[in-house]
């Protein structure tokens, strides 16, 4: 289960096709040094993201809803 507390490297470790939900929402960033540290919650809010919206699109990609 993903939760807003992990980075999105850690998503990636996951599952590397999870790639495709950073990108179609704006955040090319994946393999920016920002990706190894920030929060998807403090990811998604630069981004002008809702981090709830953005984890939930990430757990029903990876079937964990």
């Amino acid at each position: 289960m993903i939760t807003k507390e992990m980075t999105i490297r850690q998503v990636l470790e996951k599952d590397i096709n999870s790639a495709e939900i950073f990108l179609d929402s704006g955040m090319h960033c994946i393999g920016c040094p920002s990706a190894q540290a920030e929060s998807l919650e403090e990811a998604a809010l630069v981004h002008g993201l809702d981090p709830d919206v953005l984890v939930a699109r990430l757990n029903n990609f990876l079937g964990a809803e």
